[in-house]
């Protein structure tokens, strides 16, 4: 019996951006992404260890080096259409967002299980880590380009921020391209 469980879900590409390393989290849009084991090769998030960061502080200092499973941080195109709406606007540029990946099909995206896999037939997949919780940057982002609208991001981003993930195999996510989700085949954990 497989570890991991094939889903009706088969989400479409529609947005795909590089975020250039460096301080800001503004996204390029790109029409592919070739990715490697390190992530998006020049990108903010690339490589295969980082430098522990917030998320983790509970378990270790403050830049101690870790595997890196955030080389990617992947959006539902549903979850951002319901961000923008929440803080009025008619559409949100994933661009603020430093987003990787953006995808239209699978529902309550951000809380697909760790572990579960994202695959473009025959090549690409990436592993999602856990949820990408809401934080001031991409705020920031859009408070730049749009006067008022950055402060009310985080609070509307809460449980629709997307997930970070990483590069399992190796290959080349095009826009249009579709994505397979698999998820782990286990009960939920019940202590």
């Amino acid at each position: 019996m497989p570890v991991l469980r094939e889903t009706e879900f088969l989400a479409e590409i529609v947005w795909l951006g590089h975020v250039p390393a460096g301080e800001s989290l503004r996204a390029e849009a790109v029409d592919s992404l070739d990715l490697d084991f390190s992530g998006d090769r020049g990108a903010r998030h690339e490589g295969n260890n980082r430098p522990s960061c917030v998320r983790v502080k509970n378990l270790y200092p403050r830049g101690t080096e870790i595997r890196n499973v955030r080389q990617l941080s992947v959006l539902s195109a549903e979850e951002i259409d319901a961000i923008a709406t929440e803080i009025g606007l008619d559409r949100l540029d994933p661009t603020f967002l430093g987003a990787s990946i953006v995808l239209r099909g699978i529902p309550d995206f951000t809380h697909v299980p760790p572990s579960s896999r994202l695959q473009i037939e025959g090549g690409l997949t990436i592993t999602i880590d856990m949820e990408n919780r809401p934080c001031v940057l991409p705020g920031r982002e859009i408070e730049a380009d749009l006067p008022g609208y950055g402060a009310a991001f985080k609070p509307a981003a809460k449980g629709r921020r997307g997930v970070t993930a990483w590069v399992e195999r190796p290959g080349i996510a095009k826009m249009g391209d579709k994505m397979r989700l698999f998820v782990p085949d286990q009960r939920n954990w019940a202590p």
